[in-house]
């Protein structure tokens, strides 16, 4: 299956962007995968996003159907991992090495990660972070490590799925209940509007994020 890749960077490490951005397309672009990259592209942006924002931004791509997997980070990951998570329909892996990636992949079938962009991003980041995505995209994920744990596995998922269903309220009800600034800040990147109209296949959420930004 080919999937619409979104790439979110917060401030303390835009400056990475364009880099992480050149190895995610060398990686998925030849499986077919498309690549959006929603900012932030340099330190210096007018529209700041914080690892919070990160997160209301990642929900509203892969709520809204804009996005099929999130590509994330901050510093050391972390934050931007439990922003994602606070969310529905979100389901993000705090990944440091390619076996963090296939595992994740395989045994938690997420939908976003969250990379530490400063901690360990020295000589040979590039490397790391090539490897990370040829074995986070390899193949189709869920299919359980090791193989004698696939059905457990796969029953877990599930559960976890209907878990979060009860644990989180509808997406729109959380937009419309979080600060609205907060919310306008994470949907003022330069390409959203362009990138999140054309790809959203929720009808409901584009309502509501039109809202937001009127």
């Amino acid at each position: 299956m080919t999937m619409k890749i979104a790439l979110i960077n917060e401030n303390s490490q835009a400056a990475k962007n364009a880099q992480v951005e050149a190895v995610l397309r060398k990686v998925v672009e030849p499986k077919g995968h498309e690549v959006f990259n929603y900012g932030m592209y340099s330190a210096e942006d007018e529209h700041q996003l914080t690892y919070v924002q990160n997160g209301i931004l990642a929900a509203i791509l892969l709520n809204s159907g804009a996005a099929d997997y999130v590509v994330t980070g901050c510093g050391t990951g972390e934050g931007a991992m439990l922003a994602c998570n606070a969310f529905p329909g979100v389901l993000c892996g705090h990944i440091v090495d390619p076996s963090d990636a296939y595992m994740f992949a395989q045994i938690n079938d997420g939908n976003a990660i969250a990379l530490p962009f400063a901690k360990g991003f020295g000589w040979g980041a590039e490397l790391n972070l090539e490897y990370i995505f040829e074995k986070l995209f390899e193949g189709e994920s869920g299919q359980g490590y090791p193989k004698e744990r696939v059905v457990p596995e796969q029953r877990n998922k599930k559960i976890l799925d209907e878990v979060k269903k009860v644990t989180h309220n509808d997406m729109c009800e959380i937009l419309k209940n979080l600060d609205r600034e907060l919310v306008k800040g994470a949907i003022a990147g330069e390409h959203f509007q362009e990138y999140f109209f054309a790809n959203c296949k929720c009808e409901k959420l584009a309502a509501c994020v039109k809202e937001l930004l009127a």
